[in-house]
């Protein structure tokens, strides 16, 4: 196994909770995924009940990026070495909302990159980010044009609190619910709503030494209320950055998915103050309007642990257990209920959560390929 070297080696393993609340079942996954990167780091596990010595040198695990310079400093983090997700200077470039440009005529808003938008432009889909409800009315009239439109809360996960309107009309109750002060910070994304969907992931993640990247498809399932959500991905390894991907042979929808995600990643990388990240992961839709006509773009991307960590972990014990593992093949299952569990899961998390019912959360380690 590849280990980090003795003067980068470090103290321990802490997962950095910022948000004000977070499900039983997301503590649990937390704690086995933290124990995992332990393991790839060889160093324990710590629990932390209090403010971070100035002198320590802990490896952080965020439930969500960092959003201050000042956090990074006084976490001690310098580079993407020292914590698993990623750190953006303003809340916004942490949400689904970078993902679009704002509508013509919008106010300004500080800080916004507008050079993002432009450089990953082809990457997108149709849609914008608004910050107050005026221009959230005036989005809605450009998108209506062509079809339906899909409202998405900006910190939403698993395509929770989506809705999706025809007309002005149906847009107003929705709208009410919003609260100001949460859309002047943090925005509200409104975008193209499309049909038949299949929803890519693609992403990278830099741990201990080794760098791998991975596409796949994403699944859904239905929670205890019979809504759609996110049931877990299949996903494909490989050792290397974004272009090892591209290699061998794909469909052109997975290559076309590749493409924007690193169309997205590069944009990051040079428009957004402050980033910096070793973990990224992108959704990527790919569906049709009410034409017909094809469309593809990202939807959102991820600097934090996300549902696909657990596949992630999996793919880098195999290629740091042996050199010569140049692929893998695992996959993540979130199942609402409490089902048998394959000979080869990885259990994550299995239980009655306080929020969600029965659910039970695993991953696979699908196929291990060599190198000759």
């Amino acid at each position: 196994m590849v280990m980090p070297s003795a003067c980068h080696r470090k103290q321990g393993v802490v997962v950095l909770d910022t948000r004000p609340h977070t499900p039983d079942h997301e503590h649990a996954v937390h704690r086995k995924l933290s124990e995992g990167f332990a393991q790839l780091l060889d160093c324990p596990v710590i629990d932390l009940h209090g403010p971070t010595r100035a002198d320590a040198s802990y490896y952080y695990m965020l439930t969500q990026p960092l959003v201050d310079t000042a956090d990074l400093t006084a976490l001690g983090i310098k580079s993407e070495a020292d914590f698993f997700g990623g750190a953006v200077a303003h809340p916004f470039m942490s949400t689904k909302a970078i993902s679009h440009p704002l509508p013509p005529g919008a106010p300004p808003k500080p800080d916004w990159p507008e050079a993002f938008a432009r450089q990953a432009w082809d990457a997108l889909l149709k849609g914008y980010t608004v910050f107050d409800k005026a221009t959230a009315r005036h989005a809605a009239q450009l998108l209506l044009i062509t079809g339906p439109v899909r409202l998405k809360p900006v910190r939403a996960c698993a395509g929770r609190g989506q809705a999706v309107f025809s007309t002005l009309e149906e847009l107003e109750p929705l709208l009410c619910a919003v609260d100001d002060a949460e859309l002047l910070i943090w925005g509200l994304v409104m975008e193209q709503n499309l049909s038949n969907v299949e929803t890519f992931s693609v992403g990278q993640v830099r741990v201990a030494g080794l760098v791998c990247s991975y596409y796949g498809t994403q699944q859904l399932t239905q929670d205890h209320q019979g809504i759609e959500v996110y049931g877990g991905s299949d996903l494909t390894f490989v050792r290397g950055g974004f272009a090892s991907l591209l290699a061998g042979p794909l469909e052109k929808s997975v290559r076309v998915a590749i493409e924007q995600a690193m169309t997205y990643d590069q944009a990051a990388d040079r428009h957004l103050s402050g980033f910096i990240a070793s973990r990224r992961n992108y959704d990527i839709a790919r569906g049709t309007d009410t034409k017909g006509d094809i469309f593809s773009g990202v939807l959102e991307q991820s600097w934090r642990m996300g549902g696909a960590s657990s596949a992630e972990l999996l793919a880098l014990q195999a290629f740091a257990a042996n050199a010569r593992v140049d692929r893998v093949r695992a996959s993540t299952h979130e199942v609402f209920g409490t089902p048998a569990l394959p000979a080869d899961a990885t259990l994550f998390y299995q239980g009655n959560d306080s929020e969600l019912g029965q659910l039970t959360k695993y991953a696979r380690l699908r196929h291990v390929g060599h190198s000759e």
